[in-house]
């Protein structure tokens, strides 16, 4: 298909949300962590990706038009010069509350991956290795040092990309920034609002 929008934006800022707005609005299927859990030919690529191994992003995403969250926001850049047409949504949220919404989500997640059964630890080695050590050099636990590096993050994206190319999003605006920058009507229906904290716990504990 080729990547029509590219989510630059970190896990925890509404990505899940925002992967279900953009198949609303019809850039679906759309690319999430939760895609590399339902579809086992995934985790293959994101582990060679994991060990510096650049897989074929048209075999990645054959079957996707859309993508946003980890893993896939790791290869930002890549991804954006592979698909020279797609425009970048880059989600954010206030420092701190992603840092709280990660630590009680992802990161404990992350850190009990070899308690899990197969493919779940896999999975969960994959992204510990993609995100803890790769992205945040094996300290996100250390508040300060994460915060540096998702802010950090963000300035790099809106250095990169032209502006004309960035939609910097809070999902909690709704609707109509990013109708209006994709070009397409706003729907009447509310926008998505999913996998907050007490869900993803809820999920885990499942």
């Amino acid at each position: 298909m080729g990547l029509k929008v590219i989510g630059s934006g970190f896990g925890r800022t509404g990505t899940n949300s925002l992967k279900l707005a953009l198949e609303q609005l019809g850039f679906g299927p759309c690319h999430h962590m939760f895609e590399v859990a339902g579809n086992p030919g995934q985790l293959p690529f994101w582990q060679a990706a994991a060990r510096g191994e650049i897989p074929n992003w048209d075999e990645v995403f054959a079957d996707y038009n859309s993508s946003v969250d980890w893993p896939s926001a790791k290869f930002w850049r890549e991804l954006a010069d592979h698909y020279p047409e797609a425009k970048i949504v880059h989600s954010v949220r206030p420092s701190d509350k992603w840092f709280e919404s990660v630590h009680n989500t992802i990161y404990p997640s992350m850190m009990a991956r070899n308690e899990r059964p197969s493919p779940a630890r896999e999975r969960g080695e994959m992204a510990y290795e993609l995100i803890i050590q790769q992205t945040f050099d094996g300290r996100m636990d250390d508040r300060d040092h994460a915060i540096a590096v998702y802010e950090a993050h963000t300035r790099e994206v809106l250095d990169t990309i032209p502006p004309e190319r960035l939609l910097v999003y809070n999902v909690g605006e709704g609707w109509e920034p990013l109708c209006r920058f994709l070009g397409v009507p706003v729907p009447k229906t509310p926008y998505p609002h999913t996998n907050t904290t007490s869900m993803f716990q809820e999920r885990l504990a499942r």
